[in-house]
Parts: C-alpha cells; sequence; structure tokens
C-alpha cells in the first residue's frame, strides 16, 4: 500500500475510532437519563450515516453495512420521534445500540490490524432489521410497511411513467428500489436524504415520501424521480448513488421542457417559489448570498486539523535536536578566544535565542498534549457493563477530564487504569446494597475517577468507598503464596497494601471473568513505571480504596541537574530533587547492618553512594569531598552522595540503543540518556528503578 492509501486509511480509522468514542460517550450518558434525546438521535444517524459512507468508500462491507441498518433504524425513530417507543424497546434499543458499537469497533480493530472482516453479518443485519419491524409494526397499530400486499389489487405499471412537471429541470433521475425491502417510502427518503446532505440542490417526487406510507406501492411499482437544474449536479447525484443501497437501476431523463425555461420564470412567481421551499424544505439555496453563507463558514471550525503522530514525533526530534545544538554552540570553547565586545554581543543573541528555542519547545510539547477525557469517558462503558453483569448499584464520578497529557503517555496508561476501575468494581464495592446499608453507607457504590497537575506531573486516582484492604490479610496471603522477602513484622503499612501489585497475587478465591488469575495489578504497576511513572495506594478496612498514578506530562524534554561521578556525568530528573546539601562524616549514622543514614529535616534517610553502586572510581569517596542530593520518587526518599553539581539545563530525553537492552539496563537504575552541550552522552538517573536496584544489591 502506497504512502496516499496509508494516509486515507490513517484518517479512516481515526475517524471512525473516534465516532466510535463520541457514540459510547453518548449511550451511556442517554441511559443514565433513561431515554434518547432528539438531538442525540439525530447525531447517531449523522455518525451511522459517515461511517457508512466512508467504510463504502473503502470497501469495508461488513462495516457499511451494518451502518447501514442502523442508520435506517434512527431514521425511522427521527422521523417517528423517540417517543413513539414504548419503555421496554427504548431499554431494547440500548442494548442493540450498545452491541452494534461493539461490532462496529470490532471491525474497525481488524482493519487496524489487518485481519480478514466478518463474511456473516446476515444475522445481526437481521436482529437489527426484526427490531425496526417490531417498532414500526407497534407505531402504526397495523402490519409493517413491508408485509405482502398480494391482497391488494395490482396496478398496472406504466410503460413510461410520466415526468414530473418542473419547468426549472433540465433533467431527471428515475430511481427504481430493490424488491421486498419494505417501508418503501423511508428507504427512498434514504437516498434523498443522503445527496442532500452532499450538498445537492434538486427536487424530489413524491414530494410527501417522508410522510406518507401510501406511497409504498406506488414506489415498488412506478419508483420516483429527483430533478435537477443541471447535468453537472445530476452527474454528482450518479456518484454518490453509488454507494447507496437498495437501489435496483436508474436513468438519466432530460427534461421535456426547455432548459431556458428556469430563466425566463419571472421573480414575481411566489406561488411556484413557495411551492418549491415546501417540497424540500432542508434543501441549500442554489446561489447564497454572502451574508448568508457567513454563518456555515464559522473560523472556529477552520481553526482545527488533525496531524498525523508521526508527524509530531519527527517535529518534536528536530526540536530537541535544536536544544542540544543551541547549547552546544553557546558552551563552545571558542568562544573564550572572542574579543570581550564581540563576546557580550554573542552571548546577548545567544540569550534571545535560547528564548525562542524555548518557546518553540513549549509550542512543539502542546501539540502533543491531549486532554485525558477520552480515557475517563470510555471507564463509563467499563462501569455500565459490569453493573450489569455483576448485578451492582455502582456510579462513576469524574473530576479533572480537562487534564492534558501528552498523547504517547495517555495511550499507555489506557489499559492501567481500566484495570483498576475493573477491581474496584469486582471486589472493591461491596456485593449487595443490603451489605452496604449494614455498613451504614448509601446502598449505591461510588467509584471516583480524578485527575489533577502537579508541576511536572499528573496525578490520576481511583477511588472507591467499598470493602478496603487488610494489610494483615494481604501479608498472610503473600506469605502463603511464598512471595515475602523479609518477615511481615518488618512490612509496613504501604509495604503491604503494595504487595498486591507482585505477579501472582490474587485474594479471588475463585476465577471470574475480571478478576482471580493473579494478572492484572502486575500489568498495570509495570505500564506505569515503563513511562517512568510512579503508583501508590491507600486503603482503610470499611471505607474503601485509593489508588494512585503519578505520571510525568511528557517523556521527551525533562529539566535535569547534571551532576558528576569521576569522569562520568549523570543527569537527575529536577522533578524528583528535593534538596542538595553538605554533611560530615560525623553527621552521618549507621544502623545495625552498617549502613549510611542521615538526618534531613527531622527524618531519617538512607545514603546511596553512586560511585559504589557503579563501581566507579572517585577522588570523592569522603563525605566532605562530595555532596548529598535528597531524592523522591513516589513513596520512596533516600539520598545520593555524588562529587558535585555542575546545574540545571533541559535535556532531551533519548532511549538506550537497542544492544544495551540485553543487559536490562533499567534494572540498574538508568531510564535513558542525553547528548550535552559538548557532544559528551550522560546517563538519565530512574531514581525509583536506582533505589530498588540498590536494595536488591545489598
Amino acid at each position: 500500500m502506497d504512502n496516499g492509501m496509508n494516509d486515507i486509511l490513517d484518517t479512516y480509522l481515526y475517524e471512525s475510532n473516534s465516532l466510535l468514542d463520541q457514540l459510547d460517550e453518548m449511550l451511556v450518558k442517554d441511559e443514565k437519563e433513561g431515554d434518547f434525546p432528539p438531538d442525540d438521535v439525530n447525531e447517531i444517524f449523522r455518525i451511522m450515516h459517515t461511517i457508512k459512507g466512508s467504510s463504502a468508500m473503502m470497501e469495508f462491507n461488513s462495516l457499511s453495512t451494518i451502518a447501514h441498518h442502523i442508520e435506517d433504524l434512527f431514521f425511522y425513530i427521527r422521523d417517528k420521534g423517540i417517543d413513539s417507543l414504548n419503555p421496554e424497546h427504548k431499554r431494547a434499543l440500548f442494548d442493540l445500540m450498545f452491541k452494534s458499537g461493539d461490532y462496529l469497533r470490532s471491525e474497525v480493530g481488524k482493519v487496524e490490524s489487518g485481519e480478514p472482516l466478518s463474511d456473516n453479518i446476515d444475522s445481526f443485519a437481521s436482529e437489527i432489521n426484526n427490531f425496526l419491524k417490531a417498532i414500526s409494526s407497534e407505531g402504526t397499530g397495523s402490519a409493517p410497511a413491508d408485509a405482502p400486499a398480494a391482497s391488494a389489487a395490482p396496478k398496472a405499471k406504466a410503460e413510461t411513467p410520466a415526468l414530473p412537471q418542473d419547468p426549472k429541470a433540465v433533467c431527471f433521475i428515475h430511481i427504481f428500489l430493490e424488491e421486498g425491502i419494505g417501508m418503501e417510502n423511508l428507504r427512498a427518503y434514504i437516498i434523498v436524504n443522503a445527496l442532500k446532505e452532499c450538498g445537492l440542490d434538486f427536487k424530489y417526487y413524491p414530494e410527501d415520501m417522508e410522510t406518507n406510507s401510501a406511497v409504498c406501492q406506488d414506489l415498488i411499482d412506478n419508483g420516483f424521480f429527483l430533478a435537477f437544474e443541471s447535468h453537472d449536479a445530476a452527474a454528482q447525484a450518479e456518484s454518490i448513488m453509488q454507494t447507496q443501497n437498495y437501489i435496483r437501476s436508474y436513468e438519466l431523463l432530460d427534461s421535456p421542457e426547455p432548459a431556458q425555461a428556469k430563466e425566463a420564470i419571472p421573480a414575481e412567481a411566489p406561488a411556484s417559489s413557495a411551492a418549491d421551499n415546501a417540497a424540500l424544505p432542508a434543501a441549500k439555496p442554489a446561489a447564497p448570498s454572502p451574508s448568508a453563507a457567513a454563518p456555515s463558514h464559522s473560523p472556529v471550525k477552520q481553526s482545527l486539523i488533525s496531524v498525523n503522530l508521526m508527524k509530531l514525533n519527527s517535529l518534536n526530534d528536530i526540536v530537541g535536536e535544536i536544544v542540544i545544538t543551541e547549547s552546544m554552540v553557546t558552551s563552545s570553547p571558542e568562544l573564550n578566544l572572542l574579543p570581550k565586545e564581540s563576546f557580550d554581543n554573542f552571548m546577548k543573541s545567544a540569550r534571545q535565542l535560547r528564548k525562542l528555542t524555548h518557546d518553540l519547545q513549549d509550542i512543539s510539547m502542546s501539540l502533543r498534549m491531549v486532554p485525558i477525557s477520552g480515557v475517563f469517558q470510555k471507564m463509563n462503558r467499563i462501569v455500565r457493563d459490569m453493573k450489569q453483569k455483576l448485578g451492582k448499584d455502582v456510579r462513576l464520578t469524574i473530576i479533572g477530564e480537562d487534564t492534558e497529557v501528552d498523547k504517547t503517555i495517555v495511550d499507555s496508561i489506557q489499559d492501567p487504569i481500566m484495570h483498576i476501575v475493573r477491581n474496584s468494581m469486582d471486589h472493591g464495592i461491596e456485593e449487595t446494597q443490603q451489605e452496604r446499608i449494614d455498613a451504614g453507607k448509601s446502598s449505591q457504590g461510588e467509584i471516583i475517577l480524578s485527575a489533577s497537575h502537579t508541576s511536572s506531573e499528573v496525578v490520576i486516582s481511583v477511588s472507591d468507598d467499598g470493602y478496603g484492604m487488610d494489610a494483615q490479610k494481604l501479608l498472610a496471603k503473600a506469605a502463603e503464596k511464598g512471595l515475602l522477602t523479609k518477615p511481615e513484622s518488618e512490612y509496613t503499612q504501604k509495604e503491604a497494601l503494595g504487595l498486591i501489585m507482585l505477579p501472582g497475587f490474587s485474594t479471588n478465591k475463585a476465577v471470574t471473568e475480571y478478576s482471580g488469575r493473579g494478572v492484572g495489578m502486575d500489568v498495570v504497576k509495570k505500564n506505569v513505571e515503563s513511562v517512568g511513572g510512579t503508583i501508590s495506594i491507600s486503603s482503610e478496612v470499611g471505607s474503601g480504596t485509593t489508588i494512585s498514578l503519578k505520571i510525568p506530562l511528557t517523556l521527551a524534554i525533562v529539566d535535569g541537574m547534571k551532576i558528576t561521578v569521576g569522569d562520568s556525568i549523570f543527569t537527575i530528573p529536577v522533578s524528583n530533587i528535593r534538596q542538595s546539601f553538605k554533611v560530615t562524616e560525623e553527621q552521618v549514622i549507621h544502623d545495625e547492618y552498617g549502613n549510611e543514614i542521615v538526618d534531613c529535616l527531622g527524618s531519617f534517610y538512607p545514603i546511596l553512594r553512586l560511585h559504589q553502586f557503579f563501581h566507579m572510581d572517585t577522588n570523592a569517596s569522603n563525605m566532605r569531598d562530595g555532596i548529598l542530593i535528597w531524592v523522591e520518587a513516589g513513596d520512596c526518599s533516600y539520598c545520593l552522595f555524588v562529587d558535585s553539581l555542575i546545574g540545571e539545563q533541559q535535556v532531551v530525553v533519548k532511549p538506550l540503543p537497542a544492544y544495551l537492552n540485553t543487559f536490562e539496563l533499567k534494572n540498574y537504575g538508568i531510564s535513558g540518556c542525553t547528548i550535552l552541550g559538548d557532544g559528551n552522552i550522560s546517563i538519565i538517573l530512574d531514581i525509583l528503578g536506582l533505589y530498588a536496584a540498590a536494595i536488591k544489591s545489598m
């Protein structure tokens, strides 16, 4: 497939997934309210019309066909009004639409992964059609429109049906529908509406087909007509009709009236104009005035475009290289050879360049920032489905859904959040309403999903008001499975709660659809840490559990503190640094195992000598010769002993070369690297991973 087709396919996938997300969000909201507002009925019709058309263009027949059937269903509902459905039919409609959305999403997923689409869709299409027949027969109080009409005396088909009397028309398209499709008037109007939505100006006959079911037999016998004022418009209509279903055949007919007739129509023919407007109330004017057209060209709509993520990645890479190059230029040793006046002028220009570079950085990074609302809204569907299957009454409260995060990070945290929400639903919330009432709680459980910014991080929390977790029971379960690494008495509350994130740990006695297999929270921890985040758990028995994720806003460019250890330069993210200070050997305390501890603001923290951990030569082996950096990541706080501080600098995070991954450097506290201004490489330290590696090596 060439690049052009790849771009078209990417656009199709993006548009289809966005529309299906919108559909899911709309259905969840409407189901809570117990009804479809008229605006949502129209929106669902438009969504299905769009998916049908784009899928037909891409020749994805299963998607196009199912979307077309749903479009027909909502065309009927839009025409008759949602109030024409009884409460039972409305509930069945919600279930059918959720099922339809899942089916369409599954088919789009197959397109995305290159799998073949479903061949047999007849049963599902029949399910949609049967529902349409059920509501149409009940709405009319008689047999559905597609019931056999054999008892009626058949009309004699005209060999050459008379053309409608339309003095403005220069040509007609005579359309015949497929046999036995049922509700022919609605099928015909769907075709008419599809052409109108493409901006074509025409009239159609019979003029009352959308409201008069009595014309069905006439449509079967004689078809219907579209009248055009130009052959170009008719040609456009022909190309659009190729994508429409239910058309058996059509023919283009020239009007017997002279083409000049439309020019001879005087402006003072108000009756004819009024009739035209009545025949096609939704049609666009043939030649709108500039003032009338102005509202349809809103500058707000035109100000938004979709950009391929690969292009944004390339832009960020280039900006990163500019940052590195700018640093290389401003730190060049040759600058010291310049006369003072020339050097001052250069530095003045360099400061301006640095400002512009930082502005460019900020803009390029903001392009990748997207609201987390898309991920949060998908959780509504998770909660809805689990409510039905588990029989639990739970509401989902969302806070801070407008919080923005880097696009790549959003994609990485979707699964972790889903796992946490499922765990809260499955065995966080009490099994029965009576159980909650007995515990002095509301009969309806609540899960709170929130997001907020803190400096360079976004904090995402999932809280429930359910059972809560008993640390002692978790310890006992972990001991039973042989997962403890030290005596139970040495575990703190947070460490005990953190045991649920160990691989193979599960408190469920039976395996269910949602939990009990010992996988889930370990995957959550792994995925969160893969994007440089941390996870913490707090819980109180009987009150509920809160799981918090701290995620960096972006992974591309970070503020780093450069430090030296021997002849090497390391970089620590500034967001992890609390304080730097010097101490003497006398201020260092040793515990019973010989580990070094230092007092920081009234609390004691362990010391990690970086040169010892990495087995490096250094001239700063004595405490007074080096400096301590108090660092923090998640619930982990300790002090790093290094030779010296160089200074703060924005650095571009580069992944480690692929061949180094075989050494599992990430398990040794190394998260990546960066290129310094002088061209040297600096290792970026992972503060949380570094401490975990140091503990293992003790």
